[in-house]
């Protein structure tokens, strides 16, 4: 069978939607994908980022991870954003990327790929599935396959969240249960990406 190519896009200031974004690339990894981890341009003014020593560090221990582009939807057979929440919302980083997508969206080209998102907030009730649902308006305007990990693994009646994995941030890094559902998440998305490829190459 083909290989499925997924890109994983996110945006972390602090790190934890970075751990987060690592084990999806774990899990897809494993699953037999090809795989490109991506954040979004830092769009905060350096005075912001400045006043937080893990904000600074963060950005520092990421130098090398490269930017997310337009080639990298285009090449997906699957895309996985993360993002922090913000007010019940995508963080800004990434909606500002988001939003430069509608040539590709004009033509067609975002449609038909499977989608899925993961988020962290500071709080248990800090908005994380608003976040999520958030994001799958963007997915349904795309034409996009939306794929949740559900509750479809027993690691997910521990993580609780079927609409994506998500952390709160509050109680520290993410926990092994948590990474072990961003795997499983990844997985669950190369497995029907590439049986929809199949299907299509059929």
């Amino acid at each position: 069978m083909e290989p499925v190519n997924v890109a994983i896009i996110y945006y972390s200031a602090t790190g934890t939607v970075h751990a987060l974004a690592q084990a999806v690339a774990e899990g897809a990894e494993k699953a037999g994908a090809q795989v490109r981890l991506r954040k979004v341009a830092e769009l905060a003014p350096p005075e912001a980022i400045g006043a937080r020593p893990e904000w600074v560090q963060h950005l520092e221990d990421t130098a090398d991870v490269a930017e997310a582009g337009h080639e990298d939807l285009e090449w997906a057979d699957a895309v996985l954003f993360g993002t922090p929440t913000r007010f019940g919302n995508p963080a800004s980083p990434l909606r500002a990327f988001i939003e430069t997508t509608g040539p590709l969206w004009f033509q067609g080209k975002l449609a038909g790929k499977v989608y899925s998102a993961f988020t962290a907030s500071n709080t248990a009730h800090g908005g994380q599935e608003s976040t999520i649902l958030a994001l799958g308006n963007t997915f349904y305007h795309w034409g996009g396959v939306i794929v949740p990990p559900g509750y479809t693994d027993p690691v997910q009646f521990q993580s609780g969240n079927p609409y994506g994995t998500s952390h709160v941030a509050g109680t520290g890094a993410p926990t092994e249960v948590t990474l072990e559902a961003a795997r499983h998440q990844a997985r669950r998305v190369v497995h029907i990406a590439a049986t929809l490829k199949a299907g299509r190459n059929a």
